[in-house]
């Protein structure tokens, strides 16, 4: 091959790819989406989890709905204030209060406390338990806590454990995403204020001889609690105790006369 023919060829490839540079240039501008920049500055911001915990399904879509006005400022549980204050600050408004919150096991049935109906041997998964095994689990008691631990897999945040055979919640460590709370087959899992000091530690809806009979630790509905507290704080809710954490103070009154102790 020449000299010559070298030439051309490169002048050719030279002048495709200059024309294809420009039209890929056109195209760009052309077809190009156009993006809030605040949307671009709200995203950099949010930690970029994607846990959900926020309502919607990832960090870009809350930027998206953030820059819309659909979402608060502050709606990440993650970031909390603190990333609230930043994309406040971006928004130009104002980030308001959210109060802190933790997820929280509505179950005290520990291995010595719930009693056993058959020993279990077979899947580690409560909701694979709750959906395929007859009585759903080896504790007597079908509202505590399976124990195998769905929502310790479900947790980003190791903010969750099994102890003793009930899940317990580092309130340090969760942020609130919620996915426990999704997870849980029996829903005994919620969201709680993180300054609340007294919550009812059962989910049991059973009247006060079946619960004795199945956990040394459960609700037996005597009423007791509500009797005690001056606030009005604390009902009855077919046969369990539950308390209004607007209204309650943190006097432990109830906690006090709770004959089962299962107000933590």
């Amino acid at each position: 091959m020449n000299i010559t023919g070298i030439l051309i060829a490169a002048v050719v490839v030279g002048a495709v790819g200059i024309i294809i540079g420009v039209l890929l240039g056109v195209a760009s501008e052309k077809f190009k989406v156009e993006v809030d920049e605040r949307e671009v500055l709200v995203r950099a911001e949010l930690p970029g989890n994607n846990c959900g915990g926020c309502g919607y399904a990832g960090c870009d879509a809350l930027a998206k709905a953030i820059v819309e006005g659909k979402a608060a400022v502050n709606q990440c549980p993650v970031g909390g204030s603190t990333v609230g204050d930043k994309i406040a600050a971006i928004m130009g408004v104002e980030a308001g209060s959210a109060e802190k919150q933790v997820a929280f096991v509505k179950c005290k049935g520990t291995c010595d406390k719930a009693n056993v109906q058959y020993n279990y041997y077979g899947i580690d998964d409560c909701v694979k338990i709750a959906a395929a095994v007859p009585g759903a689990g080896d504790k007597s008691c079908s509202y505590g806590c399976l124990g195998s631990g769905s929502c310790v897999k479900a947790c980003q945040f190791d903010a969750i454990h099994v102890v003793d055979g009930v899940a317990v919640v580092d309130k340090e460590k969760c942020v609130a995403c919620g996915q426990c709370v999704a997870v849980c087959p029996r829903g005994l899992i919620e969201l709680v204020p993180y300054k609340a000091e007294h919550l009812v530690q059962c989910n049991s809806h059973d009247k006060g001889p079946a619960v004795k009979k199945n956990c040394d630790a459960g609700c037996i509905g005597c009423t007791l609690c509500t009797k005690q507290c001056e606030f009005d704080a604390i009902h009855m809710d077919n046969n369990l105790a539950v308390i209004d954490y607007e209204k309650c103070t943190n006097c432990g009154k109830c906690a006090a006369k709770c004959p089962a102790k299962v107000i933590k």
